[in-house]
């Protein structure tokens, strides 16, 4: 048998090489290659080299169905074939969650972070489940956290806070994956940070600091052990978008393991408030921000080196009629992905159901493609197939 002949050294070498799919079949060989497959030291290993064969996760609503029945869709795609035919790879990889509460809140190491919410009578429910797309691996629920809002009870839980920013991130120094949920408590005037480490019995409070507007968008983004949200630095509960000075506007970055945070700078370059507030996002592992400019260009910036805030870099500056967009979208368009050498980029304009592929090197639109079978709001993370559970051992 092979494992009288092979080391089980070799053997785990050229299992980490392989894709996920042979993976699973392979664990039915034996009760040892099972084990061996899905051992910790392995799962790392494979995870090092999936990195080398990056993806994307893209994720979407139907905006033509009625709210009450509004169902998420994730699909796994190879950044190659969605650059080559969009909407046809997004359609072969779609996955519908069975749950129309389901938020994808971040995606790490090619676990993705669900959040779910139940509203009870004078409180709100939340808590999370895990999926690992590639193993079709869907995990238990988090303990659940209670908030109880000001309509209906005034006090100590009187939490005003909408649907709460959520984020998901991996802490390398603990060896944990985390889950953290911004509170905004408007009477008492502090934001609050709530965590819950995976495998841990409940949430946890890890920060207490002055109340201050967080800006539309409700998924943090992980990026160098942090989890990243645009704010504004104003000793303020709520805003208006059209009375915002440029140099409020700012990254909360949250560290996953001094549980501390501190306020990151946008790029220079960005000297005035966009007519709609910009998107943040990650693109081939580093942060980056997304934004229209008067209404007639399409903006893209990447922070190369994570808080080094003078590493920001332009990537795209281009005008919508060149992108082909006829009217200025009252939603930013959305930076999908790109090629390694950063040529060529999938972009989603959500408001004009339609993908766009442009080609930076030669200042040209590749191609444009239609939405297919549906008005929708497309979102990407940075995705590597891989073995990884959530659980420790």
């Amino acid at each position: 048998m092979a494992k009288e002949t092979f080391p089980i050294e070799l053997i785990v070498e050229i299992l980490s090489w392989l894709p996920v799919k042979p993976l699973i079949r392979f664990r039915c060989v034996s009760k040892t290659w099972k084990s061996l497959i899905f051992h910790p030291i392995m799962v790392k290993l494979h995870l090092q080299r999936s990195s080398k064969n990056p993806h994307v996760l893209l994720t979407f609503e139907d905006n033509n169905r009625n709210n009450d029945n509004c169902y998420s869709f994730a699909a796994t795609c190879s950044i190659r074939r969605l650059l080559e035919n969009p909407s046809s790879t997004v359609e072969d990889g779609c996955y519908q969650f069975n749950d129309k509460n389901h938020f994808v809140v971040g995606v790490c190491n090619g676990l993705v972070c669900l959040l779910n919410s139940l509203d009870r009578d004078d409180y709100e429910e939340y808590w999370v489940r895990f999926w690992n797309p590639a193993t079709r691996t869907m995990f238990e629920d988090s303990p659940r956290l209670s908030l109880h809002w000001r309509k209906y009870k005034t006090g100590r839980n009187d939490w005003v806070c909408g649907y709460p920013r959520c984020g998901f991130g991996y802490d390398g120094l603990s060896d944990t994956y985390k889950v953290v949920i911004i509170l905004s408590n408007v009477k008492l005037q502090r934001t609050e940070v709530r965590v819950h480490c995976v495998g841990d019995t409940r949430w946890r409070k890890t920060l207490t600091c002055p109340v201050f507007p967080f800006m539309e968008q409700l998924d943090g983004k992980f990026v160098g052990g942090t989890v990243n949200w645009l704010a504004l630095h104003m000793s303020s509960s709520y805003y208006r978008w059209e009375d915002v000075n440029v140099n409020e506007i700012v990254i909360f970055s949250y560290d996953l393991n001094t549980q501390t945070y501190k306020y990151l700078l946008l790029p220079d370059g960005l000297s005035e408030v966009p007519h709609v507030e910009p998107i943040l996002g990650v693109l081939k592992g580093c942060m980056c921000l997304s934004h229209e400019h008067r209404r007639t260009h399409f903006v893209v910036w990447q922070m190369m080196d994570f808080g080094v805030e003078k590493s920001w870099t332009q990537l795209l500056n281009v005008s919508y009629q060149h992108l082909q967009v006829h009217d200025f979208p009252s939603c930013p368009m959305i930076p999908l992905c790109m090629t390694e050498n950063n040529d060529l980029f999938l972009l989603a304009n959500n408001e004009g159901e339609e993908f766009v592929v442009y080609n930076r090197k030669d200042n040209r639109v590749q191609c444009t493609e239609g939405f297919k079978n549906g008005k929708f709001s497309f979102f990407s993370y940075d995705y590597v197939q891989s073995l990884v559970f959530p659980y420790p051992n």
